[in-house]
């Protein structure tokens, strides 16, 4: 069954090193969405992407040598089905011991795999060695709202902090958080997060997104579940013109998961640059 109980996630596992396509488990992004609201087979209420980046991926050259490469998996938010985390990890450590011709046949597994599991195309770019001196650490563009002096007690979801001031104008603006937590819905283990709010339309009341941001922190639900549930909640309380939803979470297991959501196709995917935590 492709439910996250029957995951890898939170039980011991053998750790194989020798390629094993098997150990992918899907898990149906449905459930989430239709406590959402978001009716299984209807149309999305958004665009988007999952943006993962692998940090500890290995294989070994035709004579024996090892090689390593960072691996960025573009998932889209259209795929029925998420990759289980902890089942990534172990597919690849399983190509640890595992002999390929060269990095391009790696790739080209790793995205017919990916692909297979998540029911759409996931794309995939490795990023080698002689590259590594290009990546760098950014920061999320916006206003921060972190500074803001709120008061609150309260930890579960509660979208009625959500308020737009209707009788001003239109705007557009950027707005940011780093105060982003919620919970593994299996493990319970905490998922941290830095979070990119942009949109037209009234002015979002500041300090009530950043409580209902908060709010979030006893929350369970996978990263992708949650980025949706920010975006269909200020939709439906904000009603904004147009609306993007991208969150950068911390790694774990080498691995860090970057969902977006967009309420048009035009909206652009932010550069896929590590942040501080990350």
């Amino acid at each position: 069954m492709n439910t996250p109980d029957h995951s890898p996630l939170g039980k011991s596992s053998a750790y194989t090193e020798h390629y094993d396509a098997s150990l992918l488990f899907p898990i149906p992004r449905a459930p989430g969405r239709a406590e959402l609201g978001i009716s299984s087979g209807a149309p999305l209420p958004f665009y988007g992407v999952d943006v993962w980046n692998a940090f500890e991926l290995s294989w070994l050259e035709p004579g024996g040598k090892p090689c390593v490469a960072l691996a960025r998996l573009t998932v889209p938010a259209a795929s029925p089905n998420i990759v289980e985390s902890k089942s990534l990890k172990l597919y690849l450590n399983s190509f640890n011991q595992t002999a390929f011709s060269s990095a391009d046949e790696v790739r080209d597994c790793l995205s017919r795999d990916l692909s297979v599991t998540a029911g759409a195309t996931v794309e995939v770019e490795l990023v080698l060695p002689q590259q590594f001196s290009a990546q760098r650490i950014a920061s999320l563009a916006g206003f921060c709202l972190d500074a803001l002096p709120v008061n609150t007690d309260t930890y579960t979801p509660r979208p009625e902090f959500l308020l737009a001031r209707t009788d001003a104008p239109t705007i557009t603006e950027t707005l940011t958080s780093h105060l982003l937590k919620s919970n593994c819905p299996v493990t319970g283990q905490p998922d941290w997060g830095s979070l990119q709010i942009a949109y037209t339309g009234h002015p979002i009341h500041h300090e009530g997104l950043l409580k209902y941001i908060v709010s979030l922190r006893r929350h369970n639900g996978f990263h992708e579940s949650c980025v949706e549930r920010i975006f269909i909640e200020l939709m439906q309380r904000c009603s904004p013109l147009r609306l993007s939803v991208y969150a950068r979470y911390t790694r774990r297991g080498g691995i860090d998961i970057n969902p977006f959501r967009a309420s048009h196709a035009d909206m652009p995917l932010p550069e896929n640059e590590r942040l501080a935590r990350q």
